[in-house]
C-alpha cells in the first residue's frame, strides 16, 4: 500500500490514437505547405498577384478609345490658392479594394467589391480599367464628351467587374462620407454607366460630341444620379495595402460654381517609351514663395490645358 503503480513512462487511455492524430496534424501541414495551401501563403500571393505591373494603352492621337486600359488618376491639389482654401491633397488613382478573406476562398475577385483611393500611381492589375463600350461602339472608336461608357477591371484575377453607383439609401451608403456607394459590380446596367465631360464648365456644351483628349483633367459624371466621381482624402481607412482613402459620388462646387478638385480626374495612358511607364506628371509641390528653393515652383502647371503627348 502506498506505492506508485504508474511512473511518468508509462502510457494511458487513448495514447496510441492520440500519437497518431498528430502526426496527421503534421502531414497535413506539410501537404498544404507543399502546395501552397497555407493561409500565410496564400495572404502573400494575393498581394503580389494583385500588385503585378501591367501595360497601359499607348495613343497615337492623344485621344481615349474603346478598348483602352487606362488609369484615373486625381492629380490633388495643382493650384496654391486653393490649398489656401483646403488642405494640400496628393494625386491618388482609383483602385480596388479587395477583402482578404474572400480572396482567401476564390481565385479571382468576388463580386461586389469596393473601391478606395491609392497613392501607388504605377499601372498594377489594383488600379487598370478598360475604357467598355455600353452603346455598341467598337473597339478603337475614340470615346467622345457625353457618351455614356463603363470602367472594367482587367480580365482574370480581377474578375472583369463593373465600377457601378447608385443613389444613396438607408442602408446602402459609403461607410464614412455617408454619400453615395462606389463599388464594382460583375453585371453590366444602367448603374455602371459613366460619362466624360469637359474640364471647364463655360466651354462644356461646345465641347460635347468631341473626342476625349487623354491625360488633361476631366470629370467623371455618373449617368444614373448626375454627380461626379470624387476622391476624399479626409475620409481614410487602412488595408492590406496601407492607408487608402474612400471614393464616392458627389459633385462638390466652388463660389464660382465650378467642380472642385475633388472631382478632377486625368484619364492616364501609357508612355511608349518606357515600360510599365505613363504619360501622367504629378504637380510640383506647393511650397511657400517666399523660400529661395521654391522660386521656380511659383506657378503650378495648369493639366486642363497641356495637349496630350501623341
Amino acid at each position: 500500500m502506498g506505492e506508485k503503480t504508474y511512473s511518468s513512462s508509462v502510457l494511458l487511455h487513448n495514447w496510441f490514437e492520440d500519437l497518431t492524430l498528430d502526426q496527421d496534424v503534421i502531414k497535413d501541414f506539410i501537404a498544404k505547405k507543399e502546395r501552397g495551401e497555407l493561409m500565410i501563403q496564400k495572404m502573400g500571393s494575393y498581394k503580389e498577384v494583385l500588385i503585378d505591373k501591367t501595360e497601359l494603352a499607348k495613343s497615337r492621337d492623344g485621344y481615349v478609345h474603346f478598348g483602352d486600359n487606362v488609369l484615373l488618376i486625381n492629380p490633388g491639389t495643382v493650384d496654391k490658392y486653393a490649398a489656401n482654401v483646403h488642405p494640400i491633397r496628393r494625386p491618388m488613382s482609383l483602385t480596388m479594394n479587395v477583402d482578404q478573406s474572400r480572396f482567401l476562398t476564390s481565385t479571382k475577385v468576388d463580386s461586389p467589391c469596393e473601391v478606395s483611393a491609392s497613392m501607388e500611381l504605377g499601372p498594377t492589375i489594383r488600379n487598370t480599367f478598360v475604357i467598355t463600350s455600353v452603346d455598341g461602339s467598337c473597339v478603337g472608336d475614340p470615346l467622345r464628351y457625353g457618351q455614356s461608357f463603363a470602367l472594367r477591371t482587367l480580365e482574370g484575377v480581377a474578375g472583369q467587374l463593373y465600377l457601378t453607383s447608385d443613389i444613396k439609401l438607408f442602408l446602402k451608403f459609403a461607410k464614412k462620407s455617408r454619400l453615395q456607394l462606389v463599388n464594382l459590380l460583375d453585371e453590366l446596367s444602367f448603374l455602371s454607366c459613366w460619362q466624360v465631360l469637359y474640364f471647364d464648365p463655360q466651354m462644356r456644351l461646345e465641347y460635347d460630341g468631341y473626342p476625349v483628349q487623354a491625360n488633361i483633367k476631366v470629370l467623371i459624371n455618373h449617368t444614373r444620379t448626375n454627380q461626379a466621381l470624387a476622391a476624399l482624402q479626409k475620409y481614410y481607412f487602412w488595408t492590406a495595402f496601407g492607408r487608402e482613402h474612400e471614393i464616392t459620388t458627389n459633385t462638390y462646387y466652388d463660389s464660382h460654381r465650378a467642380e472642385e478638385d475633388l472631382n478632377h480626374w486625368v484619364i492616364v495612358t501609357g508612355n511608349p517609351g518606357v515600360p510599365h511607364g505613363t504619360l501622367f506628371q504629378a504637380p510640383p509641390p506647393i511650397c511657400d514663395d517666399e523660400h529661395p528653393t521654391n522660386k521656380h515652383h511659383r506657378a503650378s502647371p495648369d493639366l486642363s490645358t497641356q495637349q496630350p503627348n501623341c
